[in-house]
């Protein structure tokens, strides 16, 4: 049965408010594919890895597929849904970098690929592309009656 919350920040919550489904969600982005390769990457309990794997299946971020490898096995690949978490895994990655970590603490880093830059902070805009803070800003609540 879907999440019937009218917040978007609910009904994302309701799939990816789990520490062990962003972390698939990130292997994934990183190239993992196979069950054992989560379960090895993550050190996570079987049935949870499985339960998660079945979340994020039935939610449509990732899908099963048939090994390219010829093998019986199935490969877990990001859909389109998954695909579009990038920026959210990329803003929890900089929020982590900036206020997890003590300066100058060593840590992995995401970079482009094509010149091993690291990407860009990300921050909220306007149509216009000004930056937003958070005191811009305002939800407009569906009215209850």
């Amino acid at each position: 049965m879907p999440f019937s919350s009218p917040c978007p920040v609910a009904r994302a919550t309701e799939l990816l408010g789990d520490r062990w489904v962003l972390l698939i969600v990130r292997d994934a982005f990183d190239g993992v594919h196979r069950f054992s390769d989560f379960q090895r990457s993550l050190g996570v309990a079987r049935n949870i890895l499985s339960d998660r794997l079945r979340r994020l299946v039935d939610g449509g971020v990732l899908a099963l597929q048939p090994a390219t490898d010829g093998t019986a096995y199935q490969h877990y690949v990001l859909t389109e849904a998954g695909t579009a978490l990038f920026p959210v895994v990329v803003a929890l990655r900089q929020w982590g970098e900036a206020q997890r970590f003590a300066p100058g603490e060593a840590h992995s880093r995401l970079v482009e690929r094509g010149n091993g830059r690291e990407l860009a902070y990300m921050q909220p805009r306007t149509q216009r592309g000004r930056v937003v803070q958070a005191a811009d800003s305002r939800v407009v609540k569906l009215d209850p009656g």
